[in-house]
């Protein structure tokens, strides 16, 4: 039998991630194995491990993905924005917070990757996703320099924490809402 292309493999791959994904968010990273992975894309379990050295790595994978989903969110809903700064970094802002507690990335992102991939790398790959356009949304807002820093981090911080409070409200809807409230005001006060 042939060798798969890299457009057969490319697609294996593709369907590894996305059953990976749908698993891990409905029943978490500890209650899902690479069989249940490899049973769900219609692959075997050779196919899993060719792509991914194991559970951790396919994880961190999704992890990423989902971390550059929520930023591509951010981005798009400030690009939509009216082209006030302020108003742009609001827009980006909700996104947030509305892109991590919907769907897969508010299981994966706020509840399993923390432990799963170690706080230092969620951390990273939130600071080269989201954080950076936060960071790059308070400049244009004219937040000083020598605060830039400072305010990206402790925003982020709050932002992240609204995320998890959010996420384990009963009425997430109304979490939500009281969220975007608050967060209102805190970017308000920020660019004052």
């Amino acid at each position: 039998m042939p060798r798969a292309s890299a457009a057969d493999a490319a697609q294996t791959a593709q369907r590894i991630l996305d059953s990976a994904k749908e698993l891990f968010s409905v029943r978490g990273f500890s209650e899902v194995s690479v069989d249940d992975v490899a049973r769900d894309a219609g692959v075997t379990r050779g196919a899993v491990y060719h792509h991914y050295r194991n559970k951790v790595a396919l994880f961190a994978d999704v992890v990423a993905r989902l971390q550059a989903d929520v930023a591509r969110a951010v981005v798009a809903a400030a690009e939509n924005a009216d082209p006030q700064p302020l108003e742009q970094l609001r827009a980006g802002s909700h996104a947030f917070l509305d892109a991590i507690t919907n769907g897969a990335a508010m299981r994966i992102l706020l509840i399993d990757a923390p432990a799963v991939t170690g706080w230092q790398e969620w951390r990273r790959l939130d600071a080269e996703n989201s954080a950076t356009h936060l960071r790059e949304a308070l400049r244009e807002a004219g937040v000083a320099e020598e605060i830039l820093d400072a305010s990206t981090a402790q925003l982020s911080g709050a932002m992240n924490e609204a995320a998890l409070w959010t996420a384990q409200h009963d009425d997430t809807d109304l979490a939500r809402r009281q969220s975007h409230r608050v967060l209102d005001r805190l970017l308000t006060a920020s660019v004052s």
